[in-house]
């Protein structure tokens, strides 16, 4: 990513490559940083088109996937089914994200995180998830051809309804579970982390089929 469309991005308000409002977090990066001189270490900017239909909202970046390249879900196993499923849908380019770098493309979708920092542990914790939620509420208002959210796991569902104003009590978390929003049909799902796929709890006919019906109802569908 260029320092232009850094730039241009920070301007939007949805994302500061800069950010330190969080003080474990911020520390945790800086540590990571010396101990890892190659890795991004960063705050970790969205991906994907610049007016997608469908917004995909995950956890955090990996310690040692996003947090390493600077591209959400990229570098670690929780980005191999969604990056497949996304290619297979025509929403991305290729099947693989190896690098922020490597020319891949999405159309139509784009990947963004509840909490840009990579956490200890991968969790975050309540504080920082409510910090850093300008940066979703900003992003979400900067996008007004959205049509479907896609929220991997409870934490990215309840950082969406934060970001809208909108109380949790009304929309309860269950995976496939469809929420009509004001402006855009809340789909969720379980998160396609290593954890979750190879325990069985998310299958890859289960995520595949999410997907495949955020595209018809963002009318995106093949």
């Amino acid at each position: 990513m260029t320092e232009r469309v850094r730039g241009a991005i920070r301007r939007g308000g949805a994302y500061d490559p800069d950010c330190t409002r969080c003080p474990r977090l911020a520390g945790y990066l800086a540590e990571a940083k010396g101990r890892y001189p190659d890795y991004w270490c960063r705050p970790v900017p969205y991906f994907g088109d610049a007016r997608p239909r469908i917004l995909i909202v995950g956890l955090a970046p990996g310690m040692h996937g996003a947090n390493r390249t600077g591209r959400p879900f990229t570098g670690d196993y929780a980005g191999i089914l969604l990056y497949e499923t996304l290619f297979e849908l025509g929403l991305s380019t290729g099947p693989q994200s190896v690098a922020a770098d490597d020319g891949l493309g999405l159309r139509g979708a784009r990947i963004t995180n509840a909490v840009k920092c990579a956490p200890p542990e991968n969790k975050p914790t309540p504080d920082e998830i409510s910090r850093c939620n300008a940066y979703l509420r900003a992003e979400l208002e900067a996008l007004p051809d959205v049509r479907v959210i896609v929220a991997l796991g409870r934490i990215a569902h309840d950082a969406v309804l934060l970001a809208l104003g909108l109380r949790r009590s009304a929309f309860a978390f269950a995976h496939g579970r469809e929420h009509a929003l004001p402006s855009a049909t809340l789909l969720d799902s379980y998160h396609c982390s290593r954890y979750n796929t190879q325990t069985g709890r998310l299958t890859a006919p289960m995520f595949k089929s999410i997907m495949r019906r955020a595209c018809e109802l963002a009318g995106l569908a093949r």
